[in-house]
This record gives structure tokens, C-alpha cells and sequence, in this order.
């Protein structure tokens, strides 16, 4: 029967012909037959499915596996052994050099038909090895979106115990070397489609078993943080965070913040590829990760990482405002880092030229997503005016941008100013010692000129914002060996902590 089938798969017949031939055969195959006949199609079935040319012909080994694995479960099972689905894993199907991509989906076609068997457990731990070295090796995302199909589908193939977890950390090490090479429509939505399989499959075993979401997010910061690779990694990364449960956020970022293992380079670059986020159209909480990150290194003082950040991902976090898909989060994130940055009219002013086209491109769009964004950005425009209101020439191309659009009254603008400034947390008894309340915006103090003292303090306060020096001088046990650092050490302590 094998030898009719083939010859008919093979044959030049129309294939409407072929089919109706393929269908006796198939139709016979539910009878009863003896072994050696079930070897053989189930041979030539996988032949078919995992080289064949055509999807004509994967179709037609599908159909055969399924009719075998329903009527001939016995002889299903032994064929589809422990040893056999190795070599596919590890070796392929067909020739050196033309591996078939259809592996996987070829074992996911089997698992159902050998779910109830005697072989089913060491089936299983076989998988949860497999995948395990598969995403070690960095599979595509294509190939990844088949693994995470096939967990999820049969999650006893999952890893378990340490080997989840390291899962779990290599398939965000995948995940963010994921390209999508093509700009066409079609190849971006598969590609997006995949991501979310693979994103998807993550949430599945975070939600079974949260003990794997925080070695996740570690690895997540180590990959978003290195200063080492030349290329920054994928912003399909994204799609790892909105699976995070919120409540989880503060506790994550008080501890990144607060992690004096991690360098103020390193924190820049993690924020830094975190803002390019808003551009990913499937993320859903990304800005408000994104603002609790800007705002724990405000609470921690790092305001140095928080000016350079804005102010090189302004312009790009603005020019999404364009996209409707990606508005919501992008303007979220765009009036945080506006209204935070009170202390100098710069970031703003970046945006000027900016403004007034995109407002035109908002009103000719006449969505309810482009009139609630148009009514929100020019609450915001407002705001920045009351701030730095001593460039009125600058202005005016903007002011007439936004002419016709709603102007919020003085509280609104002061409310809005107080609660987002990166000082606006103070401490609790600025009411009762006024002084308390006297520091720079930006959170920094500075030294007094002496009258002859300036190259002296610009030295000092240099020193001072080396973080690693200085976190080496607060560390300093204090003895009488060494007078000069016990002063450096006090003028640094008073640097930090007073006003």
C-alpha cells in the first residue's frame, strides 16, 4: 500500500485525481493490517511531512500519521519511540545539510496519540531536555515559536525545577536576538504572531510557577544593561514585561535602583533601550515600567542618568505620537519625562520644531485617539510654557499650533508641575524647617566659592559624581590614620544628604 501511495503522491495526475486515490487509500488504511504494512506508511508518512516539497504533500503525510496514530495505536507507539524522536531532534530527517524545519510540528503531530501509553513519561523527559539544549542553541523566532507551541500544547514537556528557570532565561536570551528581516506587512504580523508565542509560553509558566518571574526579569536587565554587544538587543523584549504582574514592580525596581553592584553605565543603558520599548505595538504596561524605573532613580538621586536619558529619547519617544497603536504608552511616557525635567527649558526645547507638525498630522487624522492625544499634549505644552516662559519668539510658531485647543487654568498647571518633579517627593518636615525644601531641582548641592576656592570645588564636586569613588570614600571606616579622607569623607556625606 505504501508503494501505491507514493507512486500516486509522485505522479504527474491533476490533484483532484490524486486526491480522490490518496482517499481510498487513506480509507483502507482503517482496517485491520499487520505490522511490517503499518511500518512502512508510517515511513512513508513522515517522509512525506518532514521532506516533502509541497504542502500537497506534508498535507498527505498528515493525514496518513493521523489515520495510523488513531487506528493502529500499537503499531503508532512503537514507531514513535524515545530513540527515534532523538535522532530527529538531534540529527534531523533527510540528508546532511537539508534539515527539515518541520521537526517539531511533527512531534507535536504524534505526542496526542501516545499521551495514554506506557512510553509517554520517558517521552516527556525527553522534551523537557530537548527544548532546553534547542533554545541554548538560539533557535529563530520562527523555530522558537514552534517549541513554545508545542509546550503549550503538552506542558509536561515543560522543563521542571532549576532546568525551568534556565529555561525560562534562555528563551529571553532568544527573544532578544529576535530580527524580523523583512518590512513587508505580512512578514512583520507573522513575525509579531511569533513573539507572542513565545512571550505567551513564558506568562504560562510564570503563572504556575512565580518563583521563575524574578530570575527572569535578572536576566532581562542583564541583557537590556550590557555595555558589551555592538548591536542593542531586540525590542521584542517588550513583549517579557507585560506579563509581569504590576504588583511585583515596586519591590523589582526598588531593588534594581538600590543595587550598588550595578553601574551608572549600565543603568543608562538599561533605561535607555527600556524607553524604545514604546515603539513595540504589542506591549501593554511598558510605560508604566518605564516611568517607575525614571522615577526609583529619582527617589535614589541619579539624576545625572535621568538628564542624558531624556534628553537623547525625547524626540524619539515624541515622533511615536505619530502611530496610533503606540500612542497611549509613548505620550504616558513623553509628559513624565517633560514635567520631571523642571530644572532646565533643554529637553523641551528639543521638541519645538517638532510640535506644530505633529499637531497638523493629529487634527488631519480625526480619530478619538488623535483628539484625546492633541487635548493631553497641549495641556503639556502649557505646562512647559508656565515653566519657561522667557522665550516668547521661540514660542510662537508653537502657540499657534495649538491656538484652538483648551488651555488649563494656574492650579491645574502648578498640580501637574508639583507632582512630577523629580524633588516633588520631600521630606516630611520641609513644613517645619523650610530649609529642607531649599535644594536644586536637579537634587544636587553645590559648594560655596571661598573667594579663591572655585578650581578647588569644581575638583571636589567632579569626584563627588564618579559614583564608584565615592561610594568608596561614604564606605571609608573612620580612624585617625587618615584626617584628609575623614574630611573628604564628611564633605561627601554632606553632599549627599544635605540641602
Amino acid at each position: 500500500m505504501d508503494k501505491i501511495l507514493e507512486a500516486v503522491v509522485m505522479s504527474s495526475y491533476p490533484n483532484n485525481v490524486k486526491q480522490g486515490l490518496v482517499r481510498r487509500v487513506i480509507e483502507a488504511a482503517k482496517q485491520p493490517m499487520d505490522s511490517e504494512q503499518c511500518w512502512s506508511m508510517l515511513e512513508l508518512s513522515t517522509k512525506l511531512y518532514l521532506t516533502g516539497d509541497t504542502k500537497y504533500k506534508r498535507e498527505i503525510g498528515k493525514e496518513v500519521l493521523e489515520v495510523y496514530g488513531h487506528y493502529h495505536p500499537e503499531e503508532f507507539e512503537e514507531f514513535f519511540n524515545v530513540r527515534f524522536l532523538l535522532s530527529l531532534l538531534q540529527e534531523g530527517y533527510g540528508p546532511l545539510g537539508k534539515r527539515s524545519h518541520y521537526v517539531l510540528d511533527y512531534i507535536q503531530l504524534g505526542l496526542q496519540f501516545v499521551l495514554e501509553s506506557p512510553s509517554a513519561n520517558s517521552i516527556f523527559s525527553l522534551l523537557r531536555i530537548e527544548v532546553l539544549r534547542k533554545v541554548c542553541e538560539r533557535p529563530s523566532p520562527k523555530q522558537c515559536a514552534k517549541i513554545s507551541k508545542l509546550l503549550t500544547q503538552h506542558p509536561q514537556c515543560i522543563p521542571t525545577g532549576k532546568h525551568q528557570v534556565l529555561f525560562c532565561q534562555q528563551l529571553i536570551r532568544c527573544i532578544g536576538q529576535f530580527q524580523c528581516v523583512s518590512e513587508g506587512e505580512e512578514d512583520i504580523m507573522e513575525f509579531l504572531e511569533q513573539v507572542n508565542k513565545v512571550s505567551g509560553l513564558l506568562q504560562r509558566i510564570w503563572r504556575t510557577q512565580t518563583s521563575a518571574i524574578l530570575p527572569s526579569l535578572k536576566e532581562l536587565f542583564t541583557i537590556i544593561s550590557s555595555t558589551e554587544e555592538q548591536e542593542a538587543p531586540s525590542n521584542a523584549l517588550a513583549s517579557v514585561v507585560q506579563f509581569v504582574p504590576l504588583e511585583l514592580m515596586d519591590g523589582v525596581i526598588r531593588n534594581l535602583t538600590n543595587d550598588d553592584s550595578i553601574t551608572d553605565v549600565q543603568m543608562m543603558t538599561a533605561i535607555g533601550r527600556m524607553i524604545d520599548w514604546v515603539s513595540w505595538p504589542l506591549g501593554k504596561n511598558i510605560d508604566k515600567w518605564i516611568i517607575a524605573l525614571l522615577k526609583g532613580l529619582a527617589a535614589v538621586k541619579k539624576f545625572s542618568i535621568l538628564i542624558e536619558v531624556t534628553l537623547s529619547k525625547i524626540e524619539k519617544v515624541f515622533s511615536k505620537l505619530l502611530y496610533p497603536i503606540v500612542r497611549e504608552g509613548a505620550l504616558s511616557v513623553l509628559q513624565y519625562m517633560l514635567l520631571s525635567f523642571q530644572h532646565s527649558h533643554e529637553a523641551f526645547h528639543l521638541l519645538l520644531p517638532h510640535i506644530p507638525r505633529l499637531v497638523a498630522s493629529l487634527k488631519k487624522e480625526d480619530s478619538n485617539s488623535a483628539a484625546s492625544s492633541l487635548e493631553q499634549l497641549a495641556e503639556l505644552i502649557h505646562c512647559m510654557f508656565f515653566r519657561f516662559s522667557g522665550f516668547p519668539d521661540l514660542y510662537e510658531p508653537v502657540l499657534e499650533a495649538v491656538k484652538a485647543l483648551p488651555i488649563p487654568n494656574e492650579d491645574r498647571i502648578k498640580h501637574l508641575l508639583g507632582q512630577n518633579a523629580w524633588t516633588s517627593q520631600k521630606n516630611e518636615l520641609a513644613c517645619f524647617y523650610p530649609r529642607l525644601a531649599s535644594k536644586s531641582e536637579t537634587g544636587k548641592i553645590g559648594l560655596i566659592n571661598l573667594g579663591n576656592t572655585c578650581y578647588m570645588n569644581s575638583i571636589i564636586q567632579s569626584l563627588f559624581m564618579a559614583s564608584d569613588f565615592r561610594h568608596s570614600v561614604l564606605n571609608l571606616t573612620e580612624g585617625n590614620s587618615q584626617p584628609l579622607m575623614t574630611k573628604l569623607q564628611w564633605l561627601f556625606a554632606f553632599l549627599e544628604h544635605s540641602q
